[in-house]
Parts: C-alpha cells; sequence; structure tokens
C-alpha cells in the first residue's frame, strides 16, 4: 500500500512550501497528492519535487468534488500519512460591504470543504498520521474588519483540537497552525476592492517558508497549536487574559486610525 501525502492549496503560500518541506524529508512518502485549482502553479511544482506527484485540479467547493474525490480514494486506497488543509482565503472589510457569495464562500472554503475533505481522507490514515489544519491568529478573538474570516478559523482551530483528543489514541495526531500575516498572496485577495487595508499586515508580516518550516516541526512533535513568532504568541496569550469586549474595541480604534 504506498503512503501518500496529500496537500489542498499547494499552487502557492504556505501549502507550496509545505509540499516542497514533505519532499525533502519524508522518505517513507511515496506520493504527494496536490490539489487546488490552477494548473499551470501545480505543474511548475511538480517539477520542482523529487517524489511521484499526483495533480488534483479541482476547486474543492466545487459541487461534486468530494464525490470525485472520495471516489479517487476507493479506487487507490491509499495509506494517508499526512493531510494538509492549507487552502483558505480571507477578504477584508466591514461585513455590511462585502458581497454575500464573497461572506459565504469563506465559510465554504475555509469551514465546510477542510472538515469534507478530513472526513474523506480520515478512513485512509493509521497510527503515526498527521494532519495540518491552517487555522491563523484571528482564530484568538473575533475581529471587526475581519468578522467571517476570524470566525471561520475559530471553527478551525475548535475542530482541530477536538479532532486531535478523538484522534490521539489512535496514533493520529491534529496540529492547528494559528500564523500571523504571512508574505502570500493571501493579502493581495483579501484587499481586493477594497479602499481600506488591513492596518496590521505591514508590522506583522512572516516568511511563508518560515511558518510552514514551524508548522512541521510542531506537528512532528505533536503539538495541538503551532504558533510562528513571539509577537503572534505574545497575542494569543493576550486574548486569553484580557477580555475580548476590551480588545476589540482597541483593534476597532486602531484600524480606524490606520485606514
Amino acid at each position: 500500500m504506498k503512503k501518500v501525502a496529500i496537500v489542498t492549496g499547494a499552487s502557492s503560500g504556505m501549502g507550496q512550501e509545505l509540499v516542497k518541506m514533505i519532499d525533502q524529508l519524508f522518505n517513507n512518502i511515496d506520493e504527494i497528492w496536490i490539489i487546488a485549482r490552477r494548473r499551470d502553479y501545480l505543474e511548475n511544482l511538480r517539477r520542482e519535487i523529487n517524489k511521484n506527484t499526483v495533480i488534483i485540479c479541482e476547486d474543492i467547493t466545487d459541487h461534486g468534488f468530494a464525490d470525485r474525490f472520495a471516489k479517487m480514494l476507493r479506487q487507490e486506497k491509499p495509506n494517508v500519512k499526512i493531510l494538509v488543509n492549507a487552502a483558505g482565503y480571507g477578504i477584508y472589510g466591514e461585513f455590511a460591504d462585502n458581497a454575500t457569495e464573497v461572506e459565504s464562500g469563506m465559510i465554504d472554503t475555509n469551514c465546510t470543504a477542510l472538515t469534507t475533505i478530513t472526513s474523506i481522507v480520515l478512513p485512509y490514515m493509521q497510527a503515526r498520521s498527521r494532519i495540518i489544519n491552517f487555522a491563523s491568529s484571528a482564530a484568538f478573538m473575533p475581529q471587526p474588519q475581519f468578522a467571517v474570516y476570524a470566525a471561520t478559523k475559530a471553527y478551525v482551530l475548535s475542530f482541530s483540537r477536538g479532532l486531535n483528543a478523538e484522534l490521539n489514541p489512535k496514533g493520529i495526531y491534529v496540529t492547528a497552525v494559528c500564523p500571523g500575516p504571512v508574505a502570500t498572496e493571501f493579502f493581495t485577495i483579501a484587499e481586493s476592492g477594497q479602499s481600506k487595508k488591513a492596518w496590521f499586515k505591514d508590522m506583522l508580516m512572516a516568511d511563508a517558508g518560515e511558518v510552514a518550516k514551524q508548522a512541521l516541526e510542531d506537528s512532528i512533535n505533536r503539538k495541538e497549536v503551532s504558533v510562528y513568532g513571539k509577537s503572534m504568541k505574545a497575542f494569543r496569550v493576550m486574548t486569553k487574559l484580557l477580555p475580548h469586549s476590551m480588545l476589540i474595541k482597541i483593534y476597532a480604534k486602531i484600524s480606524s486610525k490606520n485606514n
């Protein structure tokens, strides 16, 4: 039975970085399945790695994707050693100003698709396997101008921690990755069509490769949550110690001054 790693959101950012790291570091992985919408990006990535690679050029929110993916798994019957749910996006701005399909699309991608893929893949995972779910530091508290995005990532964090507790006795480990702003395409999409810009991004921007490296190390060390950088670790502690109502007011005030 071939041992497989599956990575969604593999065409760019931290998903792409993790594909490269899995290729280099995991000798026991026979094949990497890379999932994203942009075939040319996936083809370029395949040329960069040494392991056998299966390109799955699909929109994970597309109607029928889950059935097609489940059928593929039934046919291949792989031993999935690593599942990385890196696909996701956010849109910055007032909830009332954003299109309904944009807001619901975040839920579809960040929550529904992630949950569905995990459910479909889980029967093919055995002991000493791992799941890496990309949440965000936005999961630590509600955020004005990022209300739906922060809510979806809070879901990912809670789901991952609960699932980790369920699967630990079976030797399957789940890590929720909660980075702050990362130098990827995220903010190009997040700020598209917006006159307001995310005030915090330039101050706190992290390197995608370093965040992915930390995520993989924390997963190997069976950590429940992976937080990169001193500033985000301090932010997490602050959201535990101070009332969210107070932090939301401070966040909103700083945001209004910077836009």
